[in-house]
C-alpha cells in the first residue's frame, strides 16, 4: 500500500503540481470504494477539486487497476442476509394475477420463504377448484390471487415499511437542506445590493441623528467655551496687573496710565467678589444640580456660613452637650490606648507547607503596580499589548501558516481566547468571506468573550463579531469571527458536513474534555485530512497537551508562558472529618492571622455554600469588633444575576472578601484580588449507570489537575497561598491524575443520534480520544430504537431525523414531536422550555423559606410538576412578563426570560420540522400523554410496601420534596430525571395511567408488566383508594 501511495503522490505532483500525504490517501480510498473505472472518474468529477481531462482519466484508470478491490460482497454475508437478498430479488418478479391465468402460475411464483402449511393449503384449494364447477373455479382463482397477494405482503412487510421510511427521511432531509440554502447568504451582486441598501439606510439615520443632535451640541459647546473663556480672561487680567506692578514699580505713571491700572484692579476685584458670592449662594440656596455630579446621600451644613436656622441648631447642640456626663481630658483616648490583644481561635487547623508552584514572576516588584484608576484609564490597545501572548504574535501566525494542526498551551488569562482570532483576522484568514470559529465549553464564556472581542475590534456585537449558543444566535451576514459552544458547532455539521464556510477552527478549553468537545475532536480530525486548507487550533490550559498532540498525528505544540506569581501550597497534618466545618475554621484563621487579600473557597454545590455562609455569618457576629470586616459572597449558577455581580465589586477598605464558589471559578471566572485559596478537594460530578439508566450527581474527589488549577487562582495578582484540606499523602496517592472525561460517565443518547444524522453508523470504531464504555453506547442505541429514532437495522428513521433537529435530549424531542398527534404542541414546547432551565425557576432564600414555599404551593395544579411549570409560565405571560411579579412570587426572572427565549427557539424549530402549532390548554390528558410518549423509559409505580420502584429495573426511588405530588402519592408516575444526592430522587414528576404506556410504547412494555394492581391490597396511609384512581382534571 505504501508503494501505491508513493506512486500516487508522484503522479499528483506531475498532474496538479501538488503532492500531499492526505490527498494521496484520499485518492487511494476513493478508488478502493469505487466499483468501476467510470464510477471512480465520476467521483473525482463530483469533488469539484480536479479538472477531469484525458491525463486525469488515464491516471484514474491506472490507479483503479493498481488498488485492491473487495470481491463479491456475498462472501461476507450471513445466512439471514443471503435469504434477505434472495427475497428482495424475488419480490421484484411478483406480478398481479388475472382471471385467465393458470393455477400453476401462482404456485410457481410463490416465494420459497412462505411456510409449508400455506403451500399445502394452496394445493388443496387448487385441487378442489379443478373438480368444481366453472363458477367455483373462478371463485377459487380469486381466492388464490388474494392469498398470493397476502403472502407477498406478509413475506416482509417490515422491509417495505423500512424502505418507505428511509425514502421519507431522505425527502425530509432534502427539504431541510433546501430551506437552509434559501436562508444561507451567497456572495453575489444580490448580497452586495443588500449591503449597499443597509449602508444607505445607516447613512440616512446618521444624517438625521446629526441634524437632531448638532444644535444642542453647539449650544452646550458655546456655554462651555464662554465658561472657560471667562476663567482665562480673569487669569490674563491678573497676570497683566502683576506684570505692570513689577515693571513700573517706583516709576511715575501718567494720569491716563494710572487710571487704566486702577480700572483693571477694580474689575479684577469685582470679578473675584462675584465668584465668591456665587459659591456662597450655592452653599445656602438651592441650585440646579449638574448631570455629571451625583447628589450626596445626606445634607452637610457648612459651619463657617451662618445660614438659616443656624442659631436654632447651635442652641440644640449646646443643650445636648450639657445633658451628657463627660469627665477627663478630651484627648485621653488618643494618649492612653487600651492594649490590643490578638484574637485566639477556639480550634485552629495545623497546616504544613509541602511545595511551591513556581511562577513566571518571581517578585511582585517586577510587574509595575497600577491603581484601579490607572487600570481603567488604560486604552484597549495598551491592554492588548500588556497580555502575555502579545510578544509571540508573529511567531504564532508563522506557526499557523506552516502547520495545519497546532496545539496551543497557555495559562488561563494569557489572552489566547480573545487575541488569537484577532491575530488570524489581521493575517488575512478571513478573505473571501471565510469565518474563524472558536468553540467554548460554556455558554456564558462564549457570550462574554464575544462581547469583549467586539469591543476591542470596534464592532457592534452581532455584526463582524458574533456568538451562537443553544437557543440564541447573535450573528449576521457580515460575521467573520464567530464564538460558539461546542454543541452548536456539532449542530452545524448537520447543515454543512465539511464546514466549508470556516478557514480556521479553534477548539478552546480543550482540557475540560466535555462530551461535545470529545466528539468534535474525532470529527474535525477527519475533516482536516481531506480539507488541507482548514487550519485547526486546539487550545488547552493544562500540561496534558502532549496527549492532544499524539491524538492529532503528533501535531506540534506552541507554548505561551503565563503571567503568574508563585503559590505556596499547604496541606493539613491529618485528614479532616468534616471538611465544611474545616472550611469555616480556615477562613476565620486566615482572616485573623494572614496579610490582607481576598479568599476563594471551592465547595460542591448550593446547599453547602448556603450552610457555610450561615456558619461564617454566625461566627463573625459573635466575634464582633474583635476582627476586621469580613464580606461573605456566594457564587453558584442558580443565584440571581444581581447577586452574582457582587463578587466583582471592590473590597471595602480595611476589610476582606471571602467568595464561596462552585467549580465554576476554576476556569470560567477570574476574580481580581484573590490571594488565598481554600480547597477541600471535592466537587460534584455527573455519573451515569448504564445498567440502571440512572444519572447521579455525586460528591467525589477532584483530580490532581483540578487541584493545581484551583491553586493557580491564588497567583494572579500577587504571590498567594493555597490551603488544601487534605494531606500530602492523599494528594499523591488518592487523587487521579486527570478528571474522567465526560464522555465516559454520561448518557450518550443525544450524541449517538447526532452522529447517526451525520451518516456515521460505525460508532464502535469512531475515532474517540477516550472511547466511551461499550455498555453506555449499547444502551444509547437501545433507547433510540425504543423511541423510534432507529429501525431494527440500526438506521436512522424519519422520526429520528426530525428528533435530531432539536438541540435537546432525545426523550424531550420525542415528547415535542408526539405533541403533533395529541394536538397540544403549544403547551408541550412551553413545558420543554421550562424543563430546560435546570430546576432554577423557584428561588428559595434561607431567610424567607416559609414565604417562598407558600408561593410555590400556590402554583400547584393537579396532575404533576409539568403542569405546574406550565401554570407558572402562563401566569407570567398574562402579566406581560412582569419582573415585579417574579419578585413577589419568589421566581427567578432570569430563568423565566431564558425559558421564554428557549420557547421562541423551539417554536421556530417546530416550523422547521413541519409541525403546526396547536393549543389545547383545557385537555391535560393529551398533554400528559405527549409527555408519556417521550419519557416512557422513566416510569415508576408504587409497590406493596408503599415505595416507588422503576418498572424495568426495579430501582427504589423517591419523589423529590419540592414536587407537587410529594404528598399525593399516585400509583403510576413518570419522572423527568433521576438524581442521586442523599437518596435517589425523582425530579419533575407527572401522574399517568398505566394503559397509556401500552398505547405509546407497545414495543417496549408488555401488558403483564403493567398490571394495574388496583384490586390488590395497598399499605395503610399510602397510595389511593380505588375510587380516587380516576381523577377528573
Amino acid at each position: 500500500m505504501a508503494s501505491i501511495e508513493t506512486w500516487v503522490n508522484d503522479k499528483l505532483h506531475d498532474l496538479l503540481g501538488i503532492s500531499d500525504k492526505y490527498i494521496g490517501q484520499y485518492f487511494v480510498g476513493l478508488a478502493a470504494k469505487s466499483e468501476s473505472h467510470d464510477e471512480f472518474v465520476d467521483k473525482l468529477r463530483d469533488t469539484g477539486a480536479v479538472d477531469v481531462d484525458e491525463q486525469v482519466t488515464q491516471f484514474a484508470k491506472e490507479l483503479f487497476d493498481r488498488v485492491p478491490h473487495k470481491r463479491k460482497i456475498e462472501r461476507t454475508l450471513t445466512t439471514d442476509q443471503h435469504r434477505q437478498k434472495e427475497l428482495e430479488h424475488k419480490n421484484k418478479t411478483y406480478t398481479l394475477l388475472s382471471d385467465d391465468e393458470e393455477d400453476a402460475v401462482p404456485a410457481a411464483t410463490m416465494p420459497k420463504r412462505s411456510s409449508k402449511e400455506k403451500k399445502r393449503n394452496i394445493r388443496k384449494k387448487q385441487e378442489s377448484s379443478e373438480s368444481s364447477s366453472e363458477s367455483d373455479r373462478n371463485d377459487a382463482d380469486d381466492l388464490d390471487a388474494d392469498l398470493d397477494m397476502d403472502s407477498e405482503s406478509e413475506s416482509d412487510p417490515d422491509e417495505a415499511e423500512r424502505q418507505l421510511d428511509l425514502k421519507e427521511r431522505d425527502e425530509f432531509a432534502k427539504r431541510l437542506k433546501d430551506k437552509d440554502k434559501e436562508k444561507t447568504r451567497t456572495v453575489t451582486s444580490k448580497s452586495d445590493k443588500k449591503a449597499y441598501e443597509e449602508a444607505k439606510n445607516r447613512l440616512q439615520l446618521e444624517t438625521e441623528d446629526r441634524k437632531r443632535i448638532i444644535p444642542d451640541l453647539r449650544k452646550q459647546s458655546r456655554r462651555d467655551y464662554l465658561k472657560k473663556r471667562g476663567h482665562d480672561k480673569l487669569e490674563d487680567l491678573e497676570a497683566e496687573i502683576i506684570d505692570d506692578e513689577y515693571l513700573f514699580d517706583g516709576k511715575s505713571l501718567t494720569r491716563r496710565e494710572q487710571a487704566e491700572l486702577n480700572y483693571k484692579k477694580k474689575v479684577l476685584k469685582l470679578a473675584k467678589d462675584h465668584r465668591k458670592a456665587g459659591d456662597i449662594e450655592k452653599v445656602n440656596r438651592y441650585y440646579m444640580p449638574k448631570d455629571d455630579v451625583k447628589p450626596q446621600d445626606k445634607y452637610v451644613e457648612d459651619v463657617t456660613e451662618r445660614g438659616p436656622n443656624y442659631e436654632q441648631s447651635r442652641w440644640e447642640e449646646d443643650h445636648l452637650s450639657t445633658a451628657l456626663l463627660k469627665f477627663g481630658a478630651k484627648d485621653a483616648k488618643s494618649k492612653k490606648k487600651a492594649p490590643e490583644y490578638e484574637v485566639i481561635m477556639d480550634d485552629e487547623i495545623e497546616f504544613v507547607q509541602a511545595l511551591q508552584l513556581p511562577g513566571s514572576i518571581k517578585d511582585k516588584d517586577q510587574m509595575p503596580q497600577m491603581s484601579e484608576g490607572e487600570k481603567q484609564k488604560m486604552t484597549i490597545e495598551e491592554t492588548k499589548k500588556s497580555l502575555p501572548i502579545f510578544p509571540f504574535k508573529q511567531d504564532l501566525i508563522d506557526a499557523i501558516h506552516t502547520h495545519q494542526v497546532l496545539i496551543i498551551e497557555g495559562e488561563t488569562g494569557s489572552g489566547k481566547t480573545t487575541q488569537i482570532p484577532q491575530y488570524l483576522n489581521d493575517a488575512g484568514f478571513n478573505e473571501n468571506g471565510m469565518m474563524v470559529g472558536c468553540t467554548q465549553p460554556r455558554r456564558v464564556a462564549a457570550m462574554s468573550v464575544a462581547s469583549r472581542v467586539a469591543q476591542e475590534m470596534g464592532y457592534k456585537l452581532g455584526n463582524e463579531v458574533g456568538y451562537s449558543i443553544r437557543f440564541e444566535d447573535c450573528t449576521s451576514e457580515r460575521t467573520i469571527l464567530k464564538y460558539m459552544t461546542d454543541g452548536m458547532l456539532l449542530r452545524e455539521f448537520l447543515s454543512e458536513p465539511d464546514l466549508a464556510s470556516y478557514s480556521v477552527l479553534i477548539i478552546d478549553e480543550a482540557h475540560e474534555r466535555t462530551l461535545h468537545t470529545d466528539v468534535l475532536f474525532g470529527l474535525v480530525k477527519d475533516i482536516a485530512r481531506f480539507r488541507p486548507d482548514l487550519k485547526l487550533l486546539i487550545s488547552s490550559a493544562t500540561l496534558d497537551a502532549q496527549k492532544f498532540s499524539e491524538f492529532f498525528d503528533d501535531a506540534p505544540i506552541f507554548r505561551i508562558p503565563g503571567r503568574r506569581f508563585p503559590v505556596h501550597i499547604f496541606y493539613t497534618k491529618a485528614p479532616e472529618a468534616d471538611y465544611l466545618d474545616a472550611v469555616v475554621v480556615s477562613v476565620l484563621q486566615i482572616h485573623v492571622t494572614q496579610a490582607p487579600g481576598d479568599i476563594l473557597v471551592f465547595l460542591t454545590g448550593q446547599e453547602e455554600i448556603e450552610t457555610a455562609q450561615e456558619m461564617l455569618t454566625e461566627r463573625t457576629r459573635k466575634l464582633g469588633s474583635k476582627i476586621k470586616e469580613l464580606v461573605i459572597l456566594p457564587i453558584y449558577s442558580n443565584l440571581p444575576s444581581e447577586m452574582q455581580a457582587k463578587i466583582f465589586e471592590p473590597t471595602p477598605p480595611g476589610g476582606r472578601k471571602v467568595i464561596l464558589a462552585t467549580n465554576i471559578a476554576e476556569t470560567s471566572l477570574t476574580i481580581d484580588g484573590i490571594i488565598y485559596v481554600i480547597d477541600p478537594g471535592f466537587c460534584k460530578m455527573k455519573s451515569y449507570n448504564a445498567r440502571t439508566g440512572m444519572e447521579s450527581l455525586v460528591v467525589s474527589p477532584i483530580s490532581r489537575a483540578s487541584a493545581n488549577q484551583r491553586a493557580g487562582r491564588a497567583g494572579r495578582v500577587a504571590a498567594g497561598k493555597c490551603f488544601r484540606l487534605y494531606t500530602a499523602w492523599a494528594y499523591k496517592n488518592e487523587l487521579e491524575d486527570n478528571t474522567i472525561p465526560e464522555i465516559q460517565r454520561t448518557n450518550l443518547g443525544n450524541v449517538v443520534l447526532l452522529l447517526k444524522s451525520l451518516g456515521i453508523n460505525d460508532l464502535i470504531n469512531f475515532d474517540f480520544m477516550d472511547a466511551p464504555p461499550h455498555e453506555t453506547l449499547v444502551l444509547a442505541l437501545e433507547q433510540l430504537y425504543a423511541l423510534g429514532a432507529l429501525n431494527h437495522m440500526g438506521e436512522l428513521t424519519k422520526l429520528g431525523r426530525r428528533m435530531a433537529e432539536f438541540p435537546v435530549d432525545p426523550m424531550m424531542s420525542k415528547m415535542i414531536l408526539a405533541s403533533e398527534k395529541y394536538k397540544c404542541s403549544k403547551e408541550v414546547i412551553t413545558i420543554a422550555a421550562m424543563l430546560s432551565v435546570n430546576n432554577a425557576v423557584f428561588y428559595r432564600p434561607k431567610d424567607k423559606i416559609v414565604h417562598a414555599d407558600t408561593a410555590r404551593v400556590n402554583f400547584f395544579v393537579p396532575g404533576g410538576d409539568h403542569l405546574t411549570l406550565l401554570n407558572v409560565y402562563t401566569q407570567w405571560e398574562d402579566t406581560d412578563y412582569s419582573t415585579q411579579w417574579c419578585y413577589e412570587n419568589f421566581i427567578q426572572h432570569r430563568s423565566m426570560k431564558r425559558a421564554r427565549d428557549v420557547r421562541d427557539q423551539l417554536e421556530g424549530l417546530l416550523d422547521r420540522v413541519e409541525i403546526e402549532i396547536v393549543s389545547n390548554p383545557g385537555e391535560t390528558v393529551n398533554i400528559r400523554k405527549a409527555v408519556t410518549a417521550g419519557y416512557f423509559y422513566h416510569t415508576s409505580r408504587m409497590d406493596k410496601g408503599g415505595q416507588y420502584k422503576t418498572v424495568k429495573h426495579h430501582q427504589t426511588v423517591m419523589i423529590h420534596p419540592n414536587s407537587s405530588l410529594f404528598e399525593e402519592l399516585p400509583r403510576w408516575l413518570i419522572y423527568h430525571e433521576l438524581v442521586f444526592t442523599s437518596k435517589e430522587f425523582m425530579r419533575q414528576v407527572i401522574e399517568i395511567e398505566n394503559g397509556w404506556l401500552l398505547e405509546v410504547a407497545p414495543h417496549y412494555y408488555r401488558a403483564k408488566d403493567l398490571e394495574s394492581g388496583a384490586n390488590k391490597k395497598m399499605p395503610k396511609k399510602a397510595g389511593k383508594a380505588k375510587d380516587d384512581l380516576n381523577r377528573v382534571y
